[in-house]
């Protein structure tokens, strides 16, 4: 091949600096939209890590229908399920590969940040590069016993096994009641492979299992007459307080033995105000970021949200996505001689 002249070589450095100059310029003029301008007629999907008709299912899917008309540009609004590992597959999913754009909002478990402390198996993200949007309400998980089982109290728990049905390996459903045992020596079986927990309380009520953890939400919105006709018996609930609703039930923190373990069940349970919270992925632009949160803030306040929100008889406690990242980074930035003593209680990567 002949070698090129300088008029050839000149050209050829003009037309790459003109290709370069016009992808600069069009990157440019990208990231200079608005987010009006970027969401509108885009599509932002909601993924949620759970099956369909749990208390998360519910609240993603309520909270979908109001937040688009709140965020600049207003795009469509969607719901996906993609259950799996205690909501793990959805959260690694959004971490890792939906696009970083801010079109994907998602739902895992309130644990995730302590589940990556620990480093519990399946766990592929880091929560604090997540962008939290916010949180609906805290998310208080309860154990209750079936009214045939003879396990009618936490006492009773200690004194015999009973089985619980489980979901995922990373669900709360399984952790709690496997800290439980490890923390104040209850005996619960826990058994595992049923998909969400709507599948689990049908279970309990064929007789597979004598009880199920879940959170209190999950069944007062898909079970309420549970809570008034004594179909079951709760007999902890793993918040930091007592709930309103359950003045009678103790909590986990105070069925620690000593000051340590209550401190270790505090660190454990503090996930609860977590709770249903809600995380854009990793470097979205921050502006959009903004727009998401200050969209969720207005849908928490909004009168149709608000009136489905009670017809479904579900309860509202939100918080600010700004508050929710720092309660977040304080999960996660525990001691390390307090993180010894989690080790030790929690179950181990890959147990349940």
């Amino acid at each position: 091949m002949q070698a090129m002249t300088n008029r050839q070589l000149s050209s050829k450095a003009l037309l790459v600096a003109l290709t370069l100059g016009a992808s600069a310029g069009a990157s440019s003029l990208a990231h200079a939209q608005t987010p009006a301008e970027f969401y509108k007629g885009k599509t932002v999907e909601f993924l949620i890590g759970y099956a369909t008709g749990g208390s998360n299912d519910t609240y993603a899917r309520v909270i979908a229908q109001h937040m688009g008309k709140h965020i600049p540009g207003n795009p469509t609004v969607i719901v996906r399920n993609m259950p799996g590992a205690g909501s793990f597959l959805a959260t690694n999913q959004i971490f890792n590969a939906s696009p970083k754009d801010g079109t994907v909002i998602g739902l895992g478990a309130p644990t995730l940040a302590l589940d990556e402390k620990l480093g519990t198996q399946g766990v592929r993200f880091k929560t604090s590069e997540l962008n939290w949007v916010g949180r609906v309400t805290p998310l208080i998980n309860i154990v209750f016993m079936w009214k045939t089982s003879p396990v009618k109290s936490i006492t009773d728990a200690q004194q015999r096994e009973s089985t619980l049905s489980g979901t995922g390996a990373g669900s709360t459903a399984s952790i709690y009641p496997t800290v439980l045992n490890n923390m104040i020596g209850t005996k619960f079986k826990i058994v595992m492979g049923y998909k969400g927990s709507n599948e689990a309380m049908l279970a309990m009520e064929r007789g597979e299992v004598e009880g199920h953890s879940t959170a209190f939400e999950a069944v007062r919105s898909a079970k309420p007459m549970w809570l008034e006709d004594g179909s079951i018996n709760i007999i902890a609930q793993l918040g930091l307080k007592r709930l309103k609703e359950l003045p009678n039930v103790p909590t986990a923190v105070e069925l620690g033995k000593t000051e340590e373990d209550k401190k270790v069940l505090y660190a454990i349970t503090s996930a609860s105000e977590i709770g249903t919270s809600f995380f854009t992925t990793p470097k979205t632009p921050a502006d959009r970021l903004t727009a998401l949160r200050r969209a969720f803030d207005a849908t928490m306040t909004d009168k149709e949200f608000l009136a489905d929100i009670a017809k479904l008889k579900i309860g509202l406690d939100p918080m600010k996505g700004e508050d929710v990242q720092k309660l977040v980074a304080e999960v996660s930035d525990v001691s390390p001689e307090l993180l010894a003593k989690i080790k030790a209680a929690y179950p181990a990567p890959g147990q349940n």
